[in-house]
């Protein structure tokens, strides 16, 4: 039996690599109760508090809102502060 990897076309590899590396880039580590901005993020919005992060996605609210309001964001959308 052939693998299926033998059954690819050649250049269908080299993009399934160029792929995979680019979903392989290092993101920050960010830790729960710090706090983070969003790309694009405008000057005058405070800094976002983090949640937690799963899979790819975090949680942040922000101090004003109330604990129960979270809002879900992608993890690479996050930037922590320095």
């Amino acid at each position: 039996m052939q693998s299926s990897a033998a059954s690819i076309p050649p250049t269908a590899q080299v993009a399934d690599l160029e792929r995979h590396r680019q979903s392989a880039q290092l993101i920050e580590a960010l830790s729960p109760g710090s706090f983070v901005t969003l790309r694009n993020q405008p000057p005058d919005l405070p800094p976002f508090q983090l949640i937690q992060c799963r899979g790819g996605r975090c949680w942040v609210r922000q101090q004003s809102w109330g604990a129960m309001v979270q809002w879900e964001v992608a993890h690479r959308q996050l930037r922590g502060l320095a």
